[in-house]
């Protein structure tokens, strides 16, 4: 099981990397877009010093056509890192890039997936990770948890080192939901995981136990406080 963080906000970053076993991060240009016209390059590199040479930083290409897109995934290898997962979108045109790349060994995220057969086919030209929008596919009235079911089926099956890594989502039900399908990973905005860890019924449970052990050992005081 992965946890990823959808942002390139580097203070989100380091908050999070420093609370649970981030895996990983996940940009797009949307996100980027949040964060204003940073350098781009330098920027990502500064996510990548965070993460290290081992947990995957996915960064998404730009171009509309098979070449664009093969350029930015050059461009982005090498002014950033090559091992970078290079996100591409599920078209006919990324499916070509897809299959490309796939000969140079770069690493592939096959991104903006809306269906079962968008995966399947990326999952046959090899990609490392399959990014199918949960949420969306939620507001199109589709069944989101059956079609990431279906391609985890479909996974296992076929003994595939595809992986799939979820995204999109407006609910911690809903990360819930896609792990109950299968997923491998899940990339979260900082909203998912602060709205998660900073419920009120939890804040409720410390207060009472932290009232419980003062009205026995005093105010103010701890375990490592005592004598």
């Amino acid at each position: 099981m992965e946890f990823l963080l959808d942002t390139v906000h580097l203070s989100d970053i380091e908050k999070y990397d420093s609370v649970i076993n981030l895996s990983g991060v996940t940009s797009n240009p949307s996100i980027i877009k949040k964060e204003g016209k940073i350098d781009f390059f330098n920027h990502l590199q500064k996510i990548r010093k965070i993460l290290g040479k081992h947990r995957p930083l996915h960064v998404q290409v730009v171009g509309q056509t098979t070449e664009a897109m093969i350029a930015d995934a050059h461009s982005v290898l090498e002014k950033i890192d090559p091992n970078v997962y290079i996100k591409i979108p599920t078209n006919q045109a990324g499916l070509t890039a897809m299959k490309i790349l796939k000969k140079e060994d770069v690493k592939i995220t096959a991104t903006a997936i809306y269906s079962e057969f968008q995966g399947r086919l990326a999952m046959e030209i090899g990609a490392d990770y399959l990014a199918p929008y949960y949420n969306r596919m939620v507001n199109l009235g589709l069944n989101a948890q059956k079609i990431l079911n279906n391609l985890a089926n479909q996974i296992a099956r076929d003994n595939s080192q595809t992986k799939i890594l979820a995204a999109s989502f407006h609910t911690v039900e809903q990360v819930n939901e896609a792990f109950q399908a299968g997923c491998q990973a899940a990339t979260l905005g900082a909203d998912i995981f602060q709205t998660a860890l900073n419920n009120p019924a939890i804040k409720g449970a410390i207060k009472d136990f932290t009232e419980d052990w003062e009205s026995i050992y005093g105010t103010n005081t701890t375990i490592t406080s005592l004598k």
